[in-house]
């Protein structure tokens, strides 16, 4: 019998992305085309969204950014990873329709 994931189980790759996120900027489409997978077992970004781990906001001039949040921060430093002093971010307009 296959063994199911839990949402735990992804929480290292969770953490990878919420660090990758956090480093600088990223587009909604970058976000997806780095982090996309054909496996509908690991579903990383649903689960990162789905925790309010990271939003995706619209940003005039940028389009769909996806950022940190933070309990996404909270997450990171529980988990001992280290991040910049000030995260990456970009002043926000409104939320992107999801």
């Amino acid at each position: 019998m296959p063994h199911e994931l839990d949402s735990h189980d992804l929480d290292p790759l969770i953490l990878d992305l919420l660090e990758w996120i956090a480093r600088e900027p990223r587009s909604h489409a970058d976000v997806l085309d780095a982090w996309r997978t054909s496996c509908p077992r690991l579903t990383v970004w649903e689960d990162c969204i789905d925790r309010g781990f990271a939003t995706r906001m619209h940003i005039a001039g940028h389009g769909s950014v996806v950022q940190v949040t933070a309990a996404g921060l909270s997450f990171l430093q529980r988990h001992g990873r280290v991040m910049p002093k000030t995260p990456a971010s970009i002043t926000a307009t409104s939320p992107a329709a999801s």
